[in-house]
């Protein structure tokens, strides 16, 4: 009933930018989180960036001042900006959106199958 999908990955050099974005579709009555998150290797899935309930947003500490996450309401869609990109960015970034389907229903948190993002030094 709801779609998560990310693009925007690919192969980058260290100190270079990309692009993430990440659209939501289907049955959607509201959204009221929307972000990303990602995991590397042998790692657990670590928040990057994301708004919040209320529209405020939540950054990594280690992406501070490199990465910008915009939204596009309208289109229920959210963006990252990705700069100065590092190795330890390297990644499968992964997009969610908190879902209602009707008015009064409890949001749900689905997920992207994730996009590759890989900096080299």
């Amino acid at each position: 009933q709801v779609q998560v999908v990310e693009s925007g990955g690919g192969l980058v050099q260290a100190g270079g930018s990309l692009r993430l974005s990440c659209a939501a579709s289907g049955n959607i009555f509201s959204i009221n989180a929307m972000g990303w998150y990602r995991q590397a290797p042998g790692k657990q899935r670590e928040l990057v960036a994301a708004f919040i309930s209320g529209g405020s947003t939540n950054y990594a500490d280690s992406v501070k001042g490199r990465f910008t996450i915009s939204r596009d309401n309208a289109n229920n869609t959210v963006y990252l900006q990705m700069n100065n990109l590092k190795p330890a960015d390297t990644a499968v970034y992964y997009c969610h959106a908190d879902v209602a389907l009707r008015s009064g229903n409890r949001f749900y948190r689905h997920w992207g199958q994730g996009t590759q993002v890989t900096v080299s030094s």
